[in-house]
């Protein structure tokens, strides 16, 4: 669930307190990263460095289910 406050690594957003599920596919030298929101039941998917960590593949997820959910007019 996404809950980090001010203090935390995550952007503030119209995501907080909303359930959203990850999971990371490791395909060679990237991570494919999907992100659901669990109450509209929309998902995204991303692309990242394996290098990468988890929550900045985390964040790059939610900022882009973020920008997809408000350009469908769903928060």
């Amino acid at each position: 669930m996404y809950n980090r406050n001010e203090q935390g690594t995550m952007p503030e957003s119209l995501m907080m307190g909303r359930e959203v599920i990850f999971e990371f596919f490791p395909v060679g030298h990237v991570v494919r990263v999907s992100a659901m929101d669990t109450k509209t039941l929309t998902e995204i998917s991303i692309q990242g460095p394996a290098s990468a960590s988890e929550e900045i593949l985390k964040k790059n997820a939610l900022k882009r289910l973020d920008y997809v959910m408000k350009k469908k007019g769903l928060i």
